[in-house]
């Protein structure tokens, strides 16, 4: 049974603006989990290609298509870096939540679905809930 759905746009430009700015290091511990860092390579401080900050910006998209999904916004229970948007090795990417969230996720019974893409500037995520 259907939950929640949720979709949500981020243009790219604009993330790897915060992601590189001087506060770029405090947006990326606040916003992505630690295996999107890892992932993504924003440990390390190097300068942000711009596949990198394309799969930021649909990872960013992926929180907000949930917190969409779920029906609370960031209002609810939730932390953006507890939302993680981490990719199979198949590439295929897939949720993983933590903390807060996993605890909300688990309570329903629900399964998350996650479809991302990214073109002309902007990524896209698409999220639905089911129980």
């Amino acid at each position: 049974m259907l939950y929640g759905i949720g979709c949500d746009l981020c243009e790219i430009a604009r993330l790897e603006k915060s992601l590189s700015g001087p506060h770029g290091a405090a947006f990326a511990r606040r916003v992505f989990g630690p295996a999107e860092r890892a992932a993504l390579g924003l440990e390390v401080g190097a300068p942000l290609s711009h596949k990198t900050a394309a799969s930021a910006a649909a990872n960013f998209a992926a929180k907000e298509a949930f917190l969409k999904a779920a029906g609370t916004g960031l209002a609810g229970p939730f932390s953006l870096a507890e939302i993680e948007a981490v990719r199979l090795e198949s590439g295929a990417p897939e949720y993983r939540f933590s903390g807060r969230t996993a605890a909300w996720v688990a309570e329903r019974g629900l399964a998350a679905r996650l479809s991302l893409s990214h073109d002309g500037g902007v990524a896209l995520a698409f999220c639905t809930l089911e129980k």
